[in-house]
């Protein structure tokens, strides 16, 4: 009696193990694009652009809320990432444009879409931790 609620149990799991794999799909496919970029590379990793985006909010020291507007569903706590109601995310654009030319121009320093080389001037060159760039 014992030995066969045993053996249930296990194929419960093994069950219910099967079902949540064939479930979910597996990483990597049908990766959801990001939508409006315009400066960035549309085909962007999810790691770069968590790394980009991370050291743009600590160069200005902001959070996203200053350039991206909060989700129009109150239920979720969601960033509507995509908008480009806020006048700061249009500037962030031509910033980042200004930057990859300077760097270009200037350092020779080609800075593709993924920005994956260090560039020399960026967001902090400025910015220095602040919204605002340091008019000294």
């Amino acid at each position: 009696m014992l030995r066969n609620r045993k053996t249930i149990t296990i194929l419960a799991l093994l069950i219910f193990t099967a079902a949540g794999n064939i479930a979910t799909k597996p990483p990597g496919d049908e990766k959801e694009s990001y939508k409006n970029l315009k400066v960035l590379a549309k085909d962007i990793s999810e790691d770069d652009m968590e790394r980009i985006m991370y050291r743009i909010n600590k160069d200005l020291g902001v959070t996203c809320l200053h350039c991206h507007i909060p989700g129009k569903d109150t239920t979720e706590l969601r960033v509507d990432f995509a908008s480009d109601e806020k006048k700061e995310k249009r500037v962030a654009r031509d910033m980042l444009k200004m930057t990859m030319k300077l760097n270009k121009k200037y350092f020779n320093t080609i800075i593709d879409k993924k920005i994956t080389v260090q560039p020399t001037i960026w967001c902090r060159t400025c910015h220095r931790g602040f919204p605002r760039p340091n008019r000294r």
